[in-house]
């Protein structure tokens, strides 16, 4: 497949004590890269989720452990999944990850999306805008991000941002800059941002939802003249791998017991054996999917992301768009 991820998503770890927390994030990292994975994400939150945990848990900056993370690694692309447009200037967040993919030597990837989390906003004291403005908001931070990456000293006047020759040297290691990732299944905008804008997108839901996000993300890129093949499709799920599908079983009934956990999000989850996690992944991959991004939550252990690794890093995409 075109991309494997694995996103960590929490930062809680049973008897690891703050001043060990990062070296246990880079312990999950560098496993993943040796297991297969081609990418590691991190959200890009301010407090714990709901369905992942209290909003009192640990949270760390993405960026600037993605950074420390770029310096540990040596092969996985790094990211966001995904920044929310309304938490940083665009100009400043296409800064912020060029810097990244110089520090990781060219492995950077900007995840981005109009915002969500309300909470955060009011907390941080964000302004929090009706969703048609973030979605404006979105549009325009794409359009600046691209010129940051690609041109010399861009200008651009918009209703929310403007840049006037805006300088962003050093320039990326990636020709044309790293690719850009919209998260969002939004079918009346976001998903025609997708076709005008993104490298890449994710989705969310299970194959029979993901099959329809694509085909209307299909219609999209046909009415602006794109090739759709040229988008990275994904979709983000929560997989629970064991070696036997007792074992996987056991531990989704844990899971299920930690405080904050969502048990209709919980029931969602990928669970079970090698054959049984590969069989739902490539029904996933067959909706018409490029790769797959899984976050472990709580369960996450060398082993399992050895085995999830070597599971799902044979599988195949989807051969031909529909």
């Amino acid at each position: 497949m075109k991309l494997l991820g694995l996103q960590i998503p929490n930062f809680t770890f049973p008897g690891v004590p703050d001043d060990r927390l990062f070296e246990r994030v880079v312990t999950l990292a560098t496993a993943a890269e040796k297991a297969g994975f081609d990418s590691v994400f991190l959200m890009d939150h301010l407090y714990q989720i709901q369905g992942v945990g209290p909003r009192t848990d640990p949270m760390l900056e993405g960026y600037t452990a993605l950074a420390g993370i770029a310096a540990r690694t040596r092969k996985v692309r790094l990211g966001t999944l995904v920044t929310g447009v309304t938490y940083r200037n665009p100009a400043f967040l296409a800064k912020v990850v060029t810097t990244l993919d110089l520090v990781s030597a060219g492995r950077a990837i900007l995840g981005i999306g109009a915002a969500w989390n309300e909470e955060e906003h009011r907390g941080y004291g964000y302004q929090f805008p009706p969703v048609r403005e973030r979605l404006d908001r979105l549009e325009e931070a794409l359009q600046i991000c691209r010129a940051m990456f690609t041109q010399e000293a861009p200008s651009f006047e918009g209703r929310y941002y403007q840049i006037h020759e805006a300088l962003n040297f050093p320039r990326p290691i990636q020709p044309g800059g790293p690719s850009i990732m919209i998260g969002g299944g939004g079918e009346r905008r976001t998903l025609k941002l997708v076709a005008q804008y993104a490298d890449m997108c994710n989705f969310f839901g299970d194959p029979k939802t993901v099959r329809h996000k694509v085909d209307v993300l299909e219609q999209h890129c046909q009415a602006v003249g794109r090739d759709p093949n040229t988008i990275v499709k994904t979709r983000l799920g929560s997989l629970i791998i064991r070696d036997t599908q007792a074992e996987a079983e056991r531990a989704l009934q844990r899971r299920l017991q930690v405080p904050g956990a969502n048990p209709e999000w919980v029931r969602n989850y990928l669970v079970g054996s090698p054959d049984r996690v590969a069989e739902g992944a490539q029904t996933l991959l067959d909706a018409g999917l490029d790769g797959l991004i899984f976050n472990m939550p709580y369960v996450e252990d060398e082993h399992a992301i050895e085995l999830a690794g070597k599971t799902l890093r044979q599988l195949s995409p989807a051969t031909a768009v529909h």
